[in-house]
Protein backbone atom coordinates (compact mmCIF):
# COMPACT_ATOMS: atom_id res chain seq x y z
CA UNK A 1 0.00 0.00 0.00
CA UNK A 2 2.87 2.36 0.88
CA UNK A 3 4.32 2.27 -2.65
CA UNK A 4 0.93 3.00 -4.25
CA UNK A 5 0.38 6.00 -2.01
CA UNK A 6 3.91 7.21 -2.67
CA UNK A 7 3.48 6.79 -6.44
CA UNK A 8 0.25 8.79 -6.51
CA UNK A 9 1.78 11.41 -4.20
CA UNK A 10 4.60 11.88 -6.72
CA UNK A 11 2.14 12.09 -9.63
CA UNK A 12 0.05 14.77 -7.93
CA UNK A 13 3.13 16.70 -6.80
CA UNK A 14 4.51 16.70 -10.36
CA UNK A 15 1.15 17.83 -11.72
CA UNK A 16 0.75 20.55 -9.09
CA UNK A 17 4.21 21.90 -9.82
CA UNK A 18 3.54 21.87 -13.56
CA UNK A 19 0.72 24.32 -12.87
CA UNK A 20 2.96 26.39 -10.58
CA UNK A 21 5.56 26.56 -13.34
CA UNK A 22 3.08 27.68 -16.00
CA UNK A 23 0.79 30.08 -14.13
CA UNK A 24 3.49 32.72 -13.52
CA UNK A 25 4.36 32.42 -17.22
CA UNK A 26 0.81 33.55 -17.93
CA UNK A 27 1.45 36.44 -15.51
CA UNK A 28 4.52 37.45 -17.57
CA UNK A 29 2.30 37.66 -20.64
CA UNK A 30 -0.47 39.50 -18.75
CA UNK A 31 2.04 42.08 -17.51
CA UNK A 32 3.18 42.76 -21.10
CA UNK A 33 -0.15 42.65 -22.92
CA UNK A 34 -2.31 45.69 -23.73
CA UNK A 35 -4.90 44.21 -26.11
CA UNK A 36 -8.17 43.79 -24.11
CA UNK A 37 -9.21 40.64 -26.02
CA UNK A 38 -5.86 38.98 -25.41
CA UNK A 39 -5.90 40.06 -21.76
CA UNK A 40 -9.33 38.45 -21.27
CA UNK A 41 -8.15 35.23 -22.92
CA UNK A 42 -5.03 35.10 -20.72
CA UNK A 43 -7.11 35.81 -17.61
CA UNK A 44 -9.44 32.95 -18.52
CA UNK A 45 -6.46 30.64 -18.97
CA UNK A 46 -5.05 31.79 -15.63
CA UNK A 47 -8.35 31.25 -13.80
CA UNK A 48 -8.79 27.74 -15.18
CA UNK A 49 -5.18 26.79 -14.50
CA UNK A 50 -5.31 28.12 -10.93
CA UNK A 51 -8.50 26.14 -10.19
CA UNK A 52 -7.05 22.99 -11.75
CA UNK A 53 -3.74 23.45 -9.93
CA UNK A 54 -5.62 23.84 -6.64
CA UNK A 55 -7.47 20.59 -7.32
CA UNK A 56 -4.10 18.88 -7.85
CA UNK A 57 -2.60 20.39 -4.69
CA UNK A 58 -5.23 18.90 -2.39
CA UNK A 59 -4.60 15.18 -3.09
CA UNK A 60 -0.85 15.86 -3.22
CA UNK A 61 -0.98 17.25 0.32
CA UNK A 62 -3.39 14.61 1.62
CA UNK A 63 -1.30 11.76 0.23
CA UNK A 64 1.84 13.34 1.72
CA UNK A 65 0.09 13.60 5.08
CA UNK A 66 -0.93 9.95 4.80
CA UNK A 67 2.68 8.95 4.08
CA UNK A 68 3.93 10.96 7.02
CA UNK A 69 1.35 10.01 9.65
CA UNK A 70 0.26 6.63 8.33
CA UNK A 71 3.70 5.15 7.79
CA UNK A 72 5.71 6.96 10.44
CA UNK A 73 8.15 8.71 8.15
CA UNK A 74 10.44 10.89 10.25
CA UNK A 75 13.79 12.59 10.38
CA UNK A 76 15.32 16.06 10.33
CA UNK A 77 15.10 16.15 6.54
CA UNK A 78 11.32 15.78 6.86
CA UNK A 79 11.05 18.89 9.04
CA UNK A 80 12.98 20.88 6.45
CA UNK A 81 10.81 19.42 3.66
CA UNK A 82 7.61 20.33 5.51
CA UNK A 83 8.87 23.90 5.94
CA UNK A 84 9.47 24.07 2.18
CA UNK A 85 6.05 22.57 1.48
CA UNK A 86 4.52 25.37 3.56
CA UNK A 87 6.41 27.84 1.36
CA UNK A 88 5.05 26.10 -1.76
CA UNK A 89 1.51 26.38 -0.39
CA UNK A 90 2.16 30.07 0.29
CA UNK A 91 3.48 30.50 -3.25
CA UNK A 92 0.36 28.81 -4.60
CA UNK A 93 -1.88 31.22 -2.69
CA UNK A 94 0.29 34.17 -3.73
CA UNK A 95 -0.39 33.15 -7.35
CA UNK A 96 -4.12 33.29 -6.59
CA UNK A 97 -3.73 36.76 -5.09
CA UNK A 98 -1.74 37.98 -8.09
CA UNK A 99 -4.35 36.57 -10.45
CA UNK A 100 -7.06 38.53 -8.60
CA UNK A 101 -4.97 41.70 -8.98
CA UNK A 102 -4.77 41.11 -12.73
CA UNK A 103 -8.55 40.56 -12.82
CA UNK A 104 -9.09 43.92 -11.08
CA UNK A 105 -6.56 45.64 -13.33
CA UNK A 106 -4.50 46.44 -10.24
CA UNK A 107 -1.21 44.74 -11.11
CA UNK A 108 1.78 47.00 -10.47
CA UNK A 109 4.55 44.51 -11.18
CA UNK A 110 6.60 44.28 -14.37
CA UNK A 111 6.99 41.27 -16.62
CA UNK A 112 10.63 41.12 -15.41
CA UNK A 113 9.46 40.70 -11.82
CA UNK A 114 7.19 37.85 -12.89
CA UNK A 115 10.08 36.19 -14.74
CA UNK A 116 12.00 36.06 -11.45
CA UNK A 117 8.87 35.05 -9.51
CA UNK A 118 8.47 32.17 -11.99
CA UNK A 119 11.78 30.65 -10.81
CA UNK A 120 10.72 30.28 -7.16
CA UNK A 121 8.86 26.94 -7.53
CA UNK A 122 11.79 25.50 -9.48
CA UNK A 123 14.15 26.25 -6.60
CA UNK A 124 11.68 24.93 -4.05
CA UNK A 125 11.20 21.70 -6.01
CA UNK A 126 14.95 21.16 -6.34
CA UNK A 127 15.42 21.63 -2.59
CA UNK A 128 12.50 19.32 -1.74
CA UNK A 129 13.68 16.55 -4.06
CA UNK A 130 17.20 16.74 -2.64
CA UNK A 131 15.86 16.51 0.91
CA UNK A 132 13.65 13.53 0.06
CA UNK A 133 16.19 11.58 -1.95
CA UNK A 134 19.47 12.42 -0.18
CA UNK A 135 18.06 12.85 3.35
CA UNK A 136 21.12 14.89 4.37
CA UNK A 137 20.10 15.00 8.04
Amino acid sequence: MYLWIKAFHIVFIASWFAGLFYLPRIFVNLAQETNPAVLERLLGMGRRLYRFTTMLMIPALLLGLWLWLGFGIKGGWLHAKLALVILVIGYHHACGSLLKKFERGANTRSHKWFRVFNEVPVLLLIAIVILVVVKPF
